[in-house]
């Protein structure tokens, strides 16, 4: 966990590197656009980051980093892939990217946390990419998700859930104990669960 602690990762660096040239390229502007909905096709996303379409995997990973990247959730709570000529649903199991990769820069409230989703979209996790922590259902325990974009979130995996705890802290936040993350100059606090 020192290797963790101190960022010593294999490819130190390499993911803030890959986050600087990602913010150079700009997603599609899929918020912006307003095509008809065409319906359901049989898109749908694993709990496991496994994409189907109609019932059979898409085995083509360029493929489904292209689907991802005109990938929305609106506000009706549902996930589209989205062109500017047409909108059609996508089932969504859980989140639809898993964070499967995470940089630990730095120590204390200077911390920085660098994920990589399954779909190569790296994001810097703080103020604008929060971390969210939801209790597993059933029998409890944490499901942390990070946001990518939109309302679009990752969900860490198993080996990151324990890395990132691994880093959690005490801290008096307004007069009371709180557990939680540093990451980006913002404390994201565990909630209590049995």
């Amino acid at each position: 966990m020192d290797d963790i602690r101190a960022g010593n990762l294999a490819g130190l660096g390499r993911l803030q590197d890959l986050a600087a040239g990602a913010a150079e390229r700009r997603p599609a502007p899929v918020e912006s656009w307003n095509p008809p909905y065409c319906g359901d096709i049989g898109l749908k996303i694993l709990r496991d980051g496994t994409w189907l379409y109609q019932d059979s995997p898409i085995g083509r990973p360029a493929l489904v980093k292209l689907f991802a990247g005109v990938l929305r959730k609106d506000g009706d709570g549902k996930t589209y892939l989205v062109t500017p000529a047409e909108k059609v649903d996508v089932e969504v199991e859980d989140a639809p990217f898993l964070a499967v990769e995470m940089e630990v820069q730095g120590g204390g409230s200077e911390q920085r946390l660098i994920f990589r989703t399954n779909v190569d979209d790296v994001v810097a996790c703080g103020a604008e990419h929060p971390l969210r922590f939801a209790e597993q259902q059933p029998g409890g325990g944490l499901k942390p998700y990070v946001h990518v974009r939109g309302r679009l979130e990752a969900l860490l995996t198993r080996a990151l859930l324990h890395d990132l705890v691994a880093l959690a802290v005490e801290e008096v936040r307004e007069g009371k104990r709180a557990v939680g993350i540093w990451s980006g100059g913002v404390f994201f606090p565990l909630p209590d669960v049995d």
